[in-house]
C-alpha cells in the first residue's frame, strides 16, 4: 500500500506565497510509485486539502478529509510552511498528539530556532560564534544610542521569530534605526538588532537519517542589491548563486563541519539549511532554517543537483526515516 502523504502548505505569516511555492515543489517532486501525495492548504482554521479545482476541507480530529464517501488518512505530513505555525513548533504539536509523523523537527527545537535570539544565546553557549546583538521587546522602551554604541553603524535589524526576509533593513544611519525598528515591529513582537559583517554570505543544507547522513555543497551567495532580501533570495535575476562555492577545500569543510554540529545541537530532524557571513577567516552563524524554501529557485534543490543526488530520493529518506 502507498503512504498517504500530506504536503503542508500555508500558514499564518507573509511567507504564505513562498510556502505555496516550496510545497508545489514538492508535491510534484514525491516519487508517485511510494506515495499518494495530498496538498493541504492551512490558513488560520481553515485546512483544506485542493484537488484540482475543488477543496476537501481537513478533519482536525483526526487529520483526515471524505471525498466521495471515502475518508482518507494521512501517514505523514510533509510540512512546507515556511513561518508560524509551521515553523514554530505549533503545527508539529499538533501532529503529536495524533501520532502522525512528520518531515521536520520536533516541537521544542522548531520553537528554539525559529526565536532568532534565544537560538543564537543557546549556540553561542555552546561555543559557536555569532555577531553582536541586541533584543527589543514591544513597547518597552530602547535607546537608539545605546544601540549605536554597542552594534555601530551600518547594522541589521529584522523580526525576531520570523523565517525568511520580511521586515529587515539594513540601518547606516542612527536616525533611520526608529523607522526600521517600527518596519520590524509589523512583523512580530520582538525585534533583533544585529551588528553588520562585512563578508561573504554562504550557505549549507543537510539532512540526517538513520541510514544516511548527507551534508550538501556550500552555495556562495552574492545578491546584487545590498542585502539578500526576500527579493534577491526568490528572484533569479536579483542574485547569483555559486554550488560548490568558489572557496577552499578546507574552509569548505568547516563550513559543513559547523553545519553538522548546528544540526546534532539543536537536535534537528529532516532537511535544514545554516546561513553564514565569513569576514576574513571568521565564520559567523546567520541562523538554522528548520523549514528550508523548497522551490525550483531554492537553495536546497540546487545543492542536491550538484551532488548528483535526486531530490526525489532525499525527500524518501525523510519520509522512510519515520517508519
Amino acid at each position: 500500500m502507498k503512504r498517504n502523504i500530506a504536503v503542508v502548505a500555508g500558514g499564518d505569516s507573509a511567507e504564505i506565497v513562498i510556502s505555496l511555492q516550496t510545497a508545489d515543489h514538492i508535491f510534484n517532486t514525491l516519487d508517485r510509485e511510494l506515495y499518494n501525495p495530498y496538498l493541504l492548504e492551512l490558513k488560520e482554521l481553515d485546512w483544506n486539502v485542493k484537488i484540482d479545482d475543488q477543496s476537501y476541507p481537513i478533519d482536525k480530529n483526526d487529520f483526515s478529509f471524505t471525498k466521495e464517501g471515502e475518508k482518507i488518512k494521512f501517514d505523514f505530513a510533509y510540512i512546507a510552511i515556511h513561518g508560524t505555525p509551521g515553523e514554530n513548533g505549533i503545527l508539529q504539536g499538533y501532529l503529536n498528539l495524533l501520532r502522525i509523523p512528520y518531515s521536520t523537527c520536533d516541537v521544542l527545537s522548531s520553537a528554539l530556532s525559529f526565536n532568532k535570539h534565544a537560538c543564537n544565546s543557546y549556540l553561542k553557549s555552546l561555543g559557536f560564534n555569532f555577531a553582536k546583538s541586541v533584543l527589543l521587546k514591544k513597547d518597552e522602551a530602547y535607546s537608539v544610542e545605546d544601540i549605536n554604541a554597542k552594534l555601530g553603524m551600518p547594522c541589521f535589524v529584522k523580526p525576531n521569530a520570523d523565517g525568511s526576509s520580511f521586515g529587515i533593513s539594513k540601518v547606516k544611519q542612527v536616525e533611520d534605526l526608529n523607522d526600521a525598528i517600527e518596519k520590524a515591529f509589523k512583523e512580530g513582537k520582538e525585534v533583533i538588532i544585529e551588528e553588520f559583517i562585512d563578508g561573504l554570505e554562504f550557505t549549507c543544507g543537510l539532512v540526517k537519517t538513520e541510514a544516511e547522513s548527507l551534508v550538501f555543497p556550500v552555495t556562495e551567495v552574492l545578491p546584487k542589491k545590498e542585502f539578500f532580501d526576500f527579493e534577491a533570495k526568490y528572484d533569479p535575476d536579483m542574485a547569483e548563486e555559486i554550488t560548490p562555492a568558489r572557496i577552499s577545500d578546507e574552509l569548505t569543510r568547516k563550513i559543513q563541519d559547523i553545519s553538522s554540529k548546528v544540526y546534532d545541537a539543536l537536535k534537528c530532524k529532516g532537511i535544514v539549511r545554516v546561513d553564514y557571513m565569513i569576514r576574513k577567516d571568521e565564520i559567523f552563524i546567520l541562523e538554522a532554517n528548520t523549514v528550508p524554501g523548497m522551490t525550483a529557485n531554492s537553495f536546497i534543490p540546487k545543492q542536491v543537483a550538484a551532488m548528483n543526488r535526486e531530490l526525489k530520493d532525499i525527500l524518501n529518506m525523510v519520509i522512510e526515516n519515520e517508519f
